[in-house]
């Protein structure tokens, strides 16, 4: 009984660190930097890879904090977000806002050390997530597509620590996730509306689990594939994708696609839960593809 007493306080702590830096969240944007990041380099630095993975975690820690800082009387309201540490009271404002700040700085510095590019799209998507997209999300559906920019942010980002340049290939992989948080984020909208409600959350572009909204999560799922796609055409730089890989990202395209007109069919809260577990497999996958098939094309 004892043992167990002793233990439950340090996992709580870690586990509420966790929770503030949204951890899990975190290891999906390392995932697209260092995917850009392979994607851009010519020779793989692992000492970079390692410092974009460190500075990703802290840039996208601070903003997490900050954001619950922010929402911490919203989050209260809805099922899943009133065990988060602050409106759970396991953890002060205070203590979140220094865990924020420190991230910050430490973010910055680290991203900077890769090259002062890199440091200034970081600051950028934490500014635009904590001051414009946060504070929209309860006044106005454009909040999404506000939201839409730091969320798009990672994968460019990689590419821009490989080179140290802004330049169509980046732009490509800035474009490809920013069309694909659209669906995504409508997914986990009409996924969650009803608890979204509690808080005053408008995500849906129509505000409604409507026809309006299915048709638009299709329409952004086709532009998707099509940024997606146009790296086979070989207009993009160094960026360029083979037939193959285009071809298997098309099916994967596909089978997003499938999920989106489901939605606009059944109109239900399963469907999108569905979408949005196919939204998340397609870009993982495109990313995988994308980084297999240059390096395949190399070694051939």
């Amino acid at each position: 009984m004892s043992s167990s007493g002793v233990h439950k306080p340090s996992t709580s702590i870690i586990t509420d660190f966790k929770e503030i830096t949204k951890l899990r969240l975190a290891v999906s944007v390392v995932f697209s930097s260092v995917a850009g990041y392979f994607l851009g380099a010519d020779t793989v630095d692992f000492v970079i890879v390692l410092l974009l993975a460190i500075g990703g975690y802290f840039m996208v820690g601070a903003s997490n904090a900050y954001n619950q800082i922010i929402e911490k009387d919203l989050d209260a309201l809805m099922d899943r977000t009133k065990n988060r540490p602050i409106p759970a009271g396991r953890m002060s404002v205070t203590t979140a806002f220094v865990i924020a700040s420190v991230f910050t700085i430490l973010g910055l510095i680290v991203l900077y050390i890769i090259n002062p590019r890199t440091a200034m799209f970081g600051a950028l998507s934490i500014f635009l997530y904590v001051s414009i997209y946060t504070p929209l999300k309860t006044k106005t559906p454009l909040s999404v597509f506000v939201g839409a920019f730091p969320g798009a942010i990672p994968f460019m980002l990689g590419w821009v620590a490989a080179t140290g340049e802004f330049s169509i290939e980046p732009g490509t992989l800035f474009m490809i996730q920013f069309f694909w948080q659209f669906p995504h984020f409508w997914a986990i909208g009409w996924w969650l509306f009803d608890d979204y409600k509690k808080g005053g959350f408008f995500m849906l572009p129509t505000g409604k689990r409507d026809r309006g909204t299915a048709i638009q999560v299709i329409l952004y799922t086709v532009w998707t594939i099509l940024v997606s796609l146009i790296p086979a055409f070989g207009v993009t730089g160094k960026l360029f994708l083979s037939p193959f890989a285009a071809g298997l990202i098309l099916l994967l395209g596909l089978g997003m696609l499938y999920f989106a007109i489901k939605l606009y069919r059944e109109k239900s809260a399963y469907a999108a839960k569905k979408l949005m577990f196919a939204s998340v497999s397609y870009i993982t996958l495109l990313q995988i593809i994308y980084v297999l098939d240059k390096f395949i094309r190399q070694w051939i």
